[in-house]
């Protein structure tokens, strides 16, 4: 079973030039900078929670799992967007990452 989106999926099969370009681009930028890992996946959420994206939201607590972080470690980080981007907003990420599953 796929862990990508179907759209995202389909995407990429009618679009392999923009899609690895945007993948290339993604990884450079992820390689740039002076953060590791888990704080990338950190940020990543956290502007995912403040732009209320769903598919985001569940694409980087996917992300942060692989990445090691744990169940704790994503709602201590949706917990904190409550004081900057509210609780509509808090609670909503909370509930989509409640839908992704731990790896085992």
């Amino acid at each position: 079973m796929s862990r990508l989106p179907e759209i995202y999926e389909r995407f990429s099969e009618e679009y392999p030039v923009v899609s690895n370009a945007y993948s290339k681009l993604g990884t450079t930028i992820h390689e740039s900078g002076s953060l590791d890992e888990r704080s990338r996946c950190l940020v990543k959420l956290g502007i995912a929670i403040g732009a209320e994206s769903e598919g985001a939201v569940r694409s980087h607590v996917r992300k942060a799992f692989d990445a090691g972080l744990t169940r704790a470690d994503v709602e201590h980080a949706i917990l904190l967007s409550l004081t900057t981007v509210g609780f509509p907003r808090m609670i909503a990420a909370l509930q989509w990452s409640r839908g992704v599953p731990e790896p085992e």
